[in-house]
């Protein structure tokens, strides 16, 4: 017969082959983020709650759409110039206004034909990735105001979309709205997270937790996103 002692450890060793079949790896530190990648970036922004939304309006973050850039062009028509393909253009105007193209937005997923006028124009709109609202609950009402007209016009929080899908987002957080296309929800989250690194701003618990779990789930190397234009990485300086 076995032994009062030799019979617990046999029961710890079953134990431990348990968890070890489990995939637990007990007593191991927790594995760093790739270098290079959202997940990496995400663990550099602050968590805490929303500050109250007092003193919002859209006017705070400029007067409309400006030219970042200073190419002639604003940044609304920048973003469709970018995001379509087969584009027109208004003549006399250098190649800014868009007349006409085609969009494969990255929301739905949806082919959409763009055509400027006041019925048609609004069928494709440019969304701030990280909406205006969500941004001043979460640290954008401390920037200066010309850091918040940069915020709203800066190519990297654009992306011309299906209107109606951005009307339904609003100024909803990853915790409470994700794109239907599933496809681009990696992209989407990593956009948000260099975003917010670049302008020093937070996230809420649920925020910050809905895209760790999509990162980690489902896209661990995603890189952080490249400024538009060839700049390079976004950064948080």
């Amino acid at each position: 017969m076995r032994t009062s002692a030799s019979r617990a450890l046999s029961a710890v060793a079953a134990v431990l082959i348990s968890l070890g079949a489990a995939g637990c790896d007990v007593g191991m530190p927790a594995r760093e983020p790739p270098a290079g990648t959202a997940l990496e970036q995400l663990e550099s922004i602050p968590v805490k709650g929303r500050a109250p939304r007092t003193g919002y309006e859209r006017e705070e973050f400029g007067d409309g759409w400006l030219d970042p850039d200073r190419n002639g062009c604003d940044a609304r028509n920048d973003v469709l110039a970018r995001d379509l393909v087969d584009e027109t253009f208004k003549r006399g105007t250098g190649n800014c206004i868009v007349l006409t193209g085609t969009l494969t937005d990255p929301y739905t997923g949806t082919v959409i034909d763009f055509v400027r006028g006041d019925r048609t124009s609004a069928e494709v709109q440019i969304d701030h990735v990280v909406p205006l609202a969500l941004a001043w609950q979460t640290g954008a009402q401390q920037l200066a105001p010309k850091q918040r007209e940069a915020f709203a016009n800066d190519p990297l929080n654009l992306l011309a979309v299906d209107g109606p899908t951005n009307n339904a987002k609003s100024d909803a957080d990853a915790a409470t709205w994700l794109p239907p296309n599933r496809a681009f929800r990696c992209r989407y989250v990593a956009l948000q997270t260099a975003v917010k690194a670049k302008y020093g701003l937070w996230m809420t618990p649920a925020e910050h937790s809905a895209i760790k779990r999509i990162l980690t789930s489902s896209c661990p190397d995603q890189p952080v996103p490249e400024a538009p234009g060839g700049a390079g990485p976004a950064s948080s300086g």
